[in-house]
């Protein structure tokens, strides 16, 4: 964890840098668990295959282990500073020595996926892939420039079929390039290996799609 500073915004973050010390630059948005070690983990397998992965923290220290102390994080948090918080680890990850390139992507877990579709609209000429793990969002698409890939749960009681299937259709009117896959039998939360959810074939399957997505919108 650093503390990172921008754009007027102070907020601590997971920076994880690939062993030769530079790459792509990747946002990562937690989900409303926050910033746990599920989320750091992703940042490391990012870092394992080449990308600069930044994740802020959103709750600015909360860490929720069970659904109601999430549920309560979420009733309190300030959506308009956890915005802010984005846009400005959009602006530091951009800033940093290590990230090679102006064309960054994001990953983004269920509550980060509109903090996520946020930057890209935000920082249109820079946010160019954008990852959602079982996440929403309704921003305006065709104010981004992003290209999206869509990770969701066969069984998931936050996201509907009807949800998703509004979602892709969305993305796919604003002109915005679009894949969506959605994986039998699974439920909400089947990428984070500390929940029962944790459907590890699945898993597997879903970053062997992301990291062949980043690789061919970011190189």
């Amino acid at each position: 964890m650093q503390t990172f500073e921008s754009k007027g915004s102070t907020f601590k973050g997971y920076l994880a840098v690939p062993d030769s010390g530079s790459g792509p630059g990747v946002l990562v948005c937690h989900a409303w668990w926050g910033l746990n070690e599920s989320f750091k983990a992703i940042c490391e397998k990012l870092a394992v295959h080449g990308y600069v992965a930044l994740a802020p923290d959103f709750y600015r220290g909360t860490v929720a282990k069970t659904i109601q102390q999430a549920e309560e994080a979420v009733d309190s948090l300030d959506w308009a500073a956890a915005a802010e918080i984005a846009s400005a680890a959009t602006d530091v990850l951009l800033g940093l020595p290590q990230v090679t390139s102006r064309e960054i992507g994001a990953v983004a877990c269920s509550l980060g996926g509109g903090f996520a579709i946020h930057a890209a609209r935000t920082y249109k000429e820079n946010v160019k892939a954008v990852v959602l793990l079982y996440a929403v969002g309704d921003d305006p698409f065709e104010e981004t420039a992003a290209a999206y890939q869509g990770h969701f749960a066969e069984n998931d009681q936050f996201d509907s079929p009807e949800v998703v299937e509004w979602l892709e259709g969305a993305i796919r009117e604003a002109g915005r390039p679009v894949e969506f896959f959605t994986y039998p039998g699974t439920e909400h939360w089947f990428m984070e290996p500390d929940r029962p959810e944790y459907d590890p074939a699945a898993d597997k399957l879903a970053w062997e799609r992301i990291l062949a997505f980043l690789e061919e919108r970011l190189g």
